[in-house]
């Protein structure tokens, strides 16, 4: 009798050292978890991702930021006064990217040119994807007529050919900073907003976004919780795609006198100016327009080469 109460009773317990550890809620029971582990992303690993183009392209995109950012402060006072020297210059020692129109060395124009063409670009581009994506999200959580008369209300925007747009609104209001950002943004808003909204009216019917409305949570919390951090990467590719288009948006209306005026310029402003070099092939207008072309070309081979995209693209075929 005793060897059978003694063979019914629980086992002693396990030291704290030895004793598994919890399953998770949901799990089954007898199921254990493994340990978690915190991984840390090794910068250099993440960078061989890209690929030989890819990390090409994301050094090249890296220069013209640090350019924007910090390269005026890195001029001499004499380079950026200039004047004085040989109209057209070749390159040379004195000058590494000749000279302007004005004899003012091509190198330090570029590179403060640089401020306004990825400065106004990237903040055009920030505004316009930030307020098409939450427009979208906005429609495709409430739906009904609030999303079918905002659509067709960008649509309408869409319609008019964006250069065509520009120039009425830098006719209309003058063209400063502010006016190229806001006009560079009203113009891709509509493009944002299709992306995003054709990516989160798919996510909007699936079942976890029911169970969350069926507990009651708000339109806020579907939009910010539920639908953006699975819409999250496709519209940082679309922002990259957005960003060359403002680019050359900005180069264009500035080549036609409508952009940054003087005694500022961007690329395209440098382009214009130095126009009458091009029948010698003047370094003065080959190199902003070579710019132009490698600050485009760098961010396409970024959003082609985003680490994980070519598995994922072979996981969908």
């Amino acid at each position: 009798m005793d060897s059978m109460t003694s063979s019914r009773r629980s086992p002693a317990p396990m030291p704290a050292s030895t004793q598994l550890p919890a399953s998770p809620p949901g799990a089954l029971a007898g199921e254990v978890s493994a340990p978690a582990t915190v991984r840390r992303r090794n910068p250099l690993r993440w960078i061989a991702g890209f690929g030989f183009s890819g990390a090409l392209g994301l050094a090249v995109l890296v220069f013209w930021l640090l350019a924007a950012s910090i390269g005026p402060l890195l001029l001499s006072p004499a380079l950026q006064s200039g004047g004085g020297s040989e109209v057209f210059a070749p390159i040379s020692g004195a000058h590494w990217l000749g000279t302007d129109y004005l004899g003012r060395d091509m190198l330090a124009r570029v590179i403060d040119g640089a401020r306004y063409t990825v400065g106004v670009a990237l903040l055009a581009t920030l505004l316009a994807s930030g307020t098409g994506t939450t427009l979208a999200l906005f429609a495709a959580a409430v739906g009904g007529r609030l999303d079918a008369v905002l659509s067709r209300l960008l649509d309408t925007f869409t319609a008019i050919p964006s250069k065509m747009f520009a120039l009425i609104l830098v006719a209309g209001f003058g063209s400063s900073v502010t006016m190229l950002v806001v006009a560079a943004a009203i113009i891709y808003v509509p493009g944002a907003y299709r992306i995003a909204r054709s990516l989160a009216v798919n996510i909007n019917a699936l079942d976890y976004v029911t169970v969350a409305r069926t507990r009651g949570e708000g339109t806020g919390y579907i939009m910010l919780r539920e639908i953006l951090p699975n819409i999250l990467g496709p519209m940082l590719s679309d922002l990259g795609l957005r960003f060359v288009y403002v680019v050359l948006l900005l180069a264009s209306l500035s080549f036609l006198g409508l952009g940054i005026q003087p005694p500022a310029a961007d690329w395209g402003s440098l382009v214009r100016e130095n126009i009458g070099a091009l029948p010698d092939g003047g370094a003065s207008v080959i190199v902003p327009a070579l710019a132009i072309a490698s600050l485009t070309i760098s961010v396409n081979l970024v959003i082609d080469n985003l680490p994980g995209r070519a598995a994922r693209e072979r996981g969908g075929r």
